[in-house]
């Protein structure tokens, strides 16, 4: 058996074991649709639900793993049963140039338009 918080960081749901353990703690993760500890343990056919911000990942436990496996192992420990991710959550964030330096006036004027807010 494995705690909750250590099988989404063995499956890579989480980059770390205490950012698993902090989203446990938060309320962001469930198990069987009821909110869990971290300690709680899970077993083949259990229910994680890992909530973000305007999207719910559903994964069913597989194989309760308590190690961290590479991404082609993650993958075989659950099976993925949530909805497609929305398209403005993938959608591509604008980047400047590393070293650009902040950006101008008319830079900022520009970011405003390309964000749909008005200039004020």
């Amino acid at each position: 058996m494995t705690r909750v918080d250590v099988w989404l960081w063995s499956v890579r749901a989480f980059k770390t074991r205490s950012m698993a353990t902090a989203a446990v703690k938060g309320g962001h993760v469930r198990l069987n649709d009821e909110p869990v500890k971290p300690a709680k343990t899970v077993k083949p056919g259990d229910r994680v639900t890992i909530h973000t911000p305007g999207w719910d990942r559903v994964l069913e436990v597989v194989d309760p793993v308590s190690k961290r496996v590479g991404a082609k192992l993650a993958v075989e420990a659950y099976r993925d049963l949530s909805l497609p991710r929305p398209e403005y959550l993938s959608a591509p964030v604008a980047r400047r140039d590393r070293g650009a330096g902040r950006p101008t006036k008319k830079d900022r004027r520009e970011i405003e338009n390309l964000l749909g807010r008005e200039n004020r």
